[in-house]
């Protein structure tokens, strides 16, 4: 049976309070574009990449080194027909032990090949936790995207008007 849902995992071996403390700064993987606070229940932080991409998530779940999830409350693509793909979506990280390592499920509920950004998303996410995060974690060093300039600011001050 098909999820609609895009999962990718990886297994390090670091303790699950490392892994969970990395999955939390989301600056030191994903991107240097982020506003506000990203670790505590009901925190709201928003996600920039240039013009192409504009997120505002909010933690809906936190157990610490157990698991984080994100509730996508806002999303705005400019590839696509329908740029709030992703909207009311939610991004889970599962961390469990393995032996003597720890396993890192990341599942992006809700993002599916019905999507058409799927092809794009499940290859950036692939590389955001399969390389930038899992260095993060096993070196203390991510990849994350650079800050740059020259994002859609009205966007932005709408969503923050509406929190």
């Amino acid at each position: 049976m098909n999820t609609p849902d895009f999962t990718t995992s990886i297994l390090v071996d670091q303790s699950p309070s490392e892994v969970y403390n990395a999955i939390n700064n989301v600056r030191g993987w994903w991107s240097e574009e982020i506003e506000g606070s990203t670790n505590k229940l009901n925190d709201v932080f928003m996600y920039h990449y240039k013009d192409v991409h504009i997120s505002k998530m909010k933690l809906i779940e936190v157990i610490p080194n157990q698991k984080v999830v994100w509730l996508v409350l806002e999303n705005h693509f400019n590839f696509t027909k329908d740029n709030t793909e992703w909207k009311d979506t939610k991004i889970s990280f599962d961390i469990t032990k393995k032996g003597q390592q720890t396993e890192l499920r990341f599942t992006h509920i809700g993002l599916g090949p019905h999507y058409e950004c799927y092809e794009i998303c499940q290859e950036a996410w692939s590389n955001y936790i399969q390389n930038s995060l899992k260095k993060l974690i096993e070196t203390g060093k991510g990849e994350p995207n650079p800050k740059e300039g020259g994002f859609n600011g009205e966007i932005v001050k709408k969503w923050k008007l509406q929190s």
